[in-house]
């Protein structure tokens, strides 16, 4: 069974490769979730969820992988 957390933090769109939406928490940690509902893609929005830690890597090589529970 995958880890679970409930994370806060700050939406953010990153132009990477293709671009991305990313989640930077308020202690500096980085969240890329795969599955973020289109109406939360606003820079600057503050999130609190609870997330599943996902294994593997992804193509943008930045934050830690995650899906919104």
């Amino acid at each position: 069974m995958s880890k679970t957390k409930t994370i806060t933090g700050i939406v953010v769109y990153k132009n990477i490769g293709t671009g991305f939406w990313g989640i930077e928490g308020l202690d500096g940690e980085q969240w890329l979730p795969v599955n973020l509902p289109k109406n939360m893609e606003q820079e600057g929005k503050r999130v609190t969820l609870k997330v599943r830690f996902l294994d593997g890597e992804s193509l943008f090589m930045w934050g830690k992988m995650v899906e919104i529970v």
